[in-house]
């Protein structure tokens, strides 16, 4: 972050006082939205730093004194340090461009690491962040989800027009940022959808994406290599992204004009020594607006340079078009109705976020129409079979009441879109759910393999491969891929939470079961709830476990009777569903024992 403007605190009593007062400001700002637990990381790391112990800050360390874990913590199984470093990123973020936006100490805590870094910035001037970057203060009777929602339509609106190069000087001056945007206003003032220039398979209903050349910002040809090099495995991760187009050269009209892409990814390289750092940001090319900036440090004498480009040039691509990221948020509401078909793949990840009963008919109806539209897109039909498999897969939530024809329907859409594109990776991660809610663990895992090696980096595919593997018994395999997506926040939020407290009851570790269930999203599915009643009872925390089941029995009641059923449609080893069955039942559940009733 050592950039115009902006320079290291070299540590000096004076500069040690700054730091502190900084921690202090960040940890009381309603801006800093994360809980006391991350606020005691947070001090824990500066203090840690600032007494010249930086050395010791391992995630070991950190689980030990932030935590509470005991000797025996196990980084590889118990992934919590990694996962809240990266929420603490984020939230630092948020906070350096809402309330902390002119503030002079700037704190980060750059990926790799624990270590926190301390810049300041000497000149705003130029910056003037404050005309464009306004964070609102909190209104009385709005929960938190409203705040935020005012803060990002706040920044989306003073962040466009003339305030654009300024906004792109402070993100590469200050290193942070992640300005959201609806992708409905994208596509009201975008004009890339024109009927007459689609394909019959729909590609040219994707949002589409050009990898600019990342330039060298250190003299000598080795970096220049090294920007290439990034630029060139950049693209290559891109490309297996079913849900976007990446163009180069530019694809040309019928009057010969350079088409635009809807997204410009730009970047840099700088050296320093063996360290590595690359700052990346995605520009909407329509008004200039960056909606997405950071960057990445590496240090090349422990990966080397191939493998260190490769890793950085993953990050980037991941963290631009993985599902449920900043490519595809959008308002299920603003987009109902419009007729192409990337519209009916937002309405999805919306739905898939939003989990209500609205939102999924939304999604529903316009995947069906668009399927009727263009019969031959792999990936609509792909969307369409996970719209049906949701009707198997949460009932309690969706209030549905999914028959054999239900999972019948979604394995011919499923099976139809792998015949349209063997290596759709969303295809083949339809496929693997509806085998795998049919019993036929063989044939799911199989099309799970095939789809996490035809995209490796796309979170969802990974993350449900994880989870079915898991869920066959193969635990070790399938908690280690849904660490590594939680790790690069994979959606929805507090999705993949619950299968990290899964893994850590099944391998006796209740402790860390009851961390990772309480981190997940409770209120997406009546099951994580029904996962948090298991690890309760197991735990003899009956009063806890008894407002658990009180909330079960009163928002969903028709899974009470059922639950043998639903444990069993998940868990394919016997004797997992009966240690999971064993929680309920410690928890004051009566589990019927009538294993007949599941055939």
């Amino acid at each position: 972050m050592a950039n115009a403007g902006v320079d290291r605190i070299c540590g000096s009593a004076s500069s040690q006082e700054e730091v502190l007062q900084q921690l202090e400001r960040i940890l009381s700002s309603p801006e800093f939205r994360l809980p006391e637990r991350a606020g005691r990381f947070l001090e824990f790391i500066v203090n840690e730093t600032l007494a010249g112990r930086r050395e010791y800050l391992k995630a070991f360390t950190i689980a030990q004194a932030v935590f509470g874990r005991d000797a025996n913590f196990d980084a590889q199984q118990d992934p919590c340090v990694r996962i809240e470093a990266g929420r603490l990123r984020r939230e630092l973020e948020h906070y350096y461009l809402t309330a902390g936006s002119t503030d002079r100490i700037i704190i980060t805590v750059p990926r790799g690491g624990y270590v926190p870094v301390f810049d300041v910035r000497q000149d705003i001037e130029h910056a003037d962040i404050s005309s464009f970057v306004r964070a609102p203060r909190p209104v009385p009777g709005r929960d938190e989800a409203e705040q935020v929602n005012i803060v990002r339509s706040t920044i989306g609106r003073d962040g466009a027009g003339s305030h654009v190069s300024r906004l792109r000087y402070w993100l590469l001056a200050g290193g942070v940022g992640i300005v959201l945007v609806s992708v409905a206003a994208m596509l009201q003032h975008a004009n890339l959808f024109d009927s007459e220039t689609k394909s019959e398979r729909g590609v040219a209903s994707r949002p589409t994406i050009v990898v600019e050349h990342f330039e060298s910002a250190s003299d000598g040809g080795h970096a220049s290599d090294i920007s290439q090099g990034i630029t060139d495995a950049i693209i290559e991760k891109l490309v297996p992204f079913n849900d976007i187009i990446v163009v180069a050269p530019l694809p040309r009209n019928r009057e010969g004009q350079a088409a635009q892409p809807l997204y410009a990814l730009q970047g840099s390289v700088r050296l320093e020594g063996s360290t590595l750092r690359s700052t990346a940001r995605l520009v909407r090319r329509v008004d200039g607006v960056v909606i997405w900036a950071n960057n990445y440090d590496a240090d090349m004498k422990v990966q080397g340079i191939l493998k260190t480009q490769a890793s950085v040039a993953e990050h980037i691509a991941t963290a631009v078009a993985r599902p449920f990221g900043v490519m595809f948020k959008a308002d299920t509401a603003s987009i109902a109705g419009s007729p192409d078909a990337f519209s009916c793949i937002l309405s999805y990840y919306s739905y898939r976020s939003e989990m209500t009963v609205k939102a999924h008919e939304v999604a529903k109806s316009c995947l069906q129409r668009a399927v009727e539209k263009t019969p031959d897109d792999s990936n609509i039909a792909a969307f369409l079979s996970l719209v049906h498999l949701d009707e198997f897969r949460f009932p309690y939530q969706l209030n549905t009441k999914p028959t054999a024809a239900t999972l019948n329907l979604a394995k011919e859409l499923a099976e139809r879109a792998v015949q349209l594109d063997q290596k759709n990776a969303r295809a083949l991660q339809a496929l693997m759910l509806a085998d795998f809610f049919s019993n036929d663990m063989v044939a799911a895992l199989r099309a799970g393999e095939a789809a996490y090696a035809s995209n490796p980096n796309d979170t969802e595919v990974a993350g449900e491969y994880g989870l079915r593997l898991s869920m066959s018994g193969k635990w070790s395999r399938g908690c280690e891929l849904i660490s590594e997506v939680i790790n690069k926040d994979a959606g929805p939020r507090g999705y993949y939470e619950v299968g990290m407290a899964l893994c850590a009851f099944m391998r006796g570790d209740t402790q860390a079961a009851e961390l990772w269930s309480r981190m997940s999203d409770l209120n997406y599915n009546p099951m994580h709830r029904l996962v948090l009643l298991s690890i309760l009872g197991t735990l003899g925390k009956t009063a806890e476990a008894k407002e658990q089941l009180d909330w079960i029995q009163l928002r969903s009641p028709a899974l009470i009777p059922n639950v043998r059923r639903e444990v069993a449609k998940r868990l394919a080893r016997s004797e997992d569903q009966e240690r999971f069955l064993a929680g309920l039942k410690a928890a004051g559940l009566h589990v019927s024992d009538d294993k007949a009733s599941l055939n």
